[in-house]
């Protein structure tokens, strides 16, 4: 068992892992240079820097045994360390985000599974952190994981920037595409289409092969690094989730960075007013997101 408690913001966690064997961080990628909207983890939202909120979901999570932020920027591990996240420095000149989570890695050598937790999603479900985590931890042999849900909306099932994914009858991932998938040639009762979420877990040592494979012939095309790891023959365990996003990408970017806009997880239930999200978002979260 492993217990950490962070200073700066009043929360406290404890962790509890199920076997002593593990050590399982969750890794927040924080960079500032993005083409379309620099310093966005910084950007304020609901009083908090982004990062924060997604940082503070984290906190309730049972299975990761550390927190922390990898940036490549001072100004956010500044402000990460002052609302009391552990940060590690990174090189800014990494071609993809995965990149970046193995160096820092590298600089954890207690670890031995890592969850990537994307920094611009400030309603992430710890749940499904968890969940995560506890497919990596029963099983030892498992070398990828992460999670997808039910995609029932027509208009994001053409779209290019939503990616789609078909599984096996095991629920491993068979393929991952920007393209309609599975194409709709004959209509099949039951057969779900399913709306691929960017989180993902990781056992160290495939992750430390992962980086060191040269970008694949898929991958290029589709722009999709997760297929990398299916063309060098790795299983993907998927995780079905209830949790639905209306959009591809998270949230905030550059046109609308004076405005907070949240992904939709329940159209029936009216946000509080202060924030102004583009889509409803479920009350609980919504107001636990603005109270900090």
């Amino acid at each position: 068992m492993s217990c950490l408690s962070l200073g700066g913001s009043g929360n406290k966690r404890v962790a509890l892992v199920s076997s002593p064997s593990t050590h399982i961080v969750g890794l927040l990628p924080a960079r500032w240079g993005s083409t379309r909207f620099p310093g966005k983890p910084l950007h304020r939202l609901c009083g908090k820097p982004l990062i924060q909120h997604v940082w503070e979901r984290c906190q309730s999570c049972r299975l990761l045994d550390r927190i922390l932020i990898a940036t490549d920027d001072e100004r956010i591990a500044e402000s990460a360390r002052g609302f009391g996240a552990d940060v590690v420095m990174t090189s800014p000149n990494h071609p993809t985000g995965t990149d970046r989570i193995a160096e820092a890695v590298a600089k954890l050598p207690l670890a031995t599974h890592v969850i990537n937790i994307q920094g611009d999603e400030p309603l992430i479900a710890p749940s499904l952190i968890d969940e995560i985590a506890q497919a990596l931890i029963s099983d030892p042999q498992l070398p990828m994981v992460t999670a997808a849900n039910v995609l029932d909306d027509e208009a994001a099932f053409d779209d290019p920037n939503v990616v789609k994914v078909v599984l096996d009858l095991s629920g491993h991932a068979l393929y991952f595409s920007r393209s309609p998938l599975p194409f709709p040639r004959n209509h099949v009762a039951g057969l779900q289409r399913l709306r691929h979420k960017g989180i993902y877990g990781y056992r160290r040592d495939f992750l430390e092969a992962f980086v060191a494979w040269p970008p694949s012939p898929l991958e290029m095309s589709e722009s999709l690094e997760q297929l990398r790891a299916l063309e060098n023959g790795a299983r993907i365990k998927v995780i079905l989730t209830v949790f639905s996003r209306k959009r591809s990408r998270s949230s905030i970017d550059r046109s609308t960075a004076g405005t907070a806009w949240l992904e939709g997880v329940d159209a029936k239930v009216r946000p509080l007013p202060q924030c102004r999200p583009r889509h409803d978002v479920a009350l609980s979260a919504w107001r636990s997101l603005c109270s900090g």
